[in-house]
């Protein structure tokens, strides 16, 4: 691929991307953006910036804190929230374990990962969110391949292959039940390389453990 085609494939990406946030600020009431400090939701806030400012943000940056990130992660996350100026809300893996909500899993490779999950379903229901943006991609898991941009979950953060709607040109329908949300995947058709080389054309600052 030329680097004429790779930026005109960049572009066609950038605009697909920014095109879903769109439609996620126009049919939601309450949507979020999921933040870990990864490169794949770095890049997310970067593509709300190009689809939103100069206006604020119309939805707060998310944090599901494991409480074993690395130190460059959370001081990489608060410097990008200050000089973004957007709001953070932070949910803490922790606060579930000392509620009582998940335990603990101890040994040598044990990992808090699997419990994020119902830290996140708490967060969503507390503060009643509607979609959450998050940056997962087709390309990194097989069982994603059948998931929608747009995809809907019941209350128990489940999705439902036969449940999936059809998108066709670029038409998203965010209907959805009381007790459902939807989760939204903007770089869903983007691979790994997409991601590094948006990142190296937009010269995005990662965290230095990078």
């Amino acid at each position: 691929m030329s680097k004429h085609n790779q930026l005109d494939y960049l572009d066609e990406l950038e605009a697909e991307a920014i095109h879903i946030l769109r439609e996620v600020a126009g049919q939601f009431e309450r949507p979020a953006l999921l933040f870990s400090g990864g490169k794949d939701s770095i890049t997310l806030v970067r593509l709300a910036e190009k689809a939103f400012r100069p206006g604020k943000f119309p939805f707060p940056l998310v944090h599901i804190d494991t409480g074993h990130n690395f130190i460059e992660t959370i001081e990489y996350r608060d410097a990008m929230v200050k000089r973004l100026g957007e709001k953070l809300i932070v949910g803490s893996v922790q606060d579930s374990i000392d509620q009582g909500k998940v335990v603990e899993q101890k040994g040598k490779n044990a990992s808090r990962n699997a419990l994020q999950t119902v830290t996140l379903l708490d967060t969503i229901a507390h503060h009643k969110f509607d979609a959450c943006i998050g940056g997962a991609r087709r390309d990194e898991e097989k069982a994603r391949a059948k998931e929608r941009i747009f995809s809907v979950r019941d209350e128990f953060g489940q999705w439902d292959p036969k449940r999936q709607r059809p998108e066709l040109w670029n038409i998203y329908n965010g209907k959805i039940h009381k007790g459902e949300n939807v989760r939204v995947f903007p770089i869903s058709n983007w691979t790994e390389l997409d991601v590094w080389n948006y990142i190296r054309r937009e010269k995005i600052d990662l965290p230095t453990i990078y």
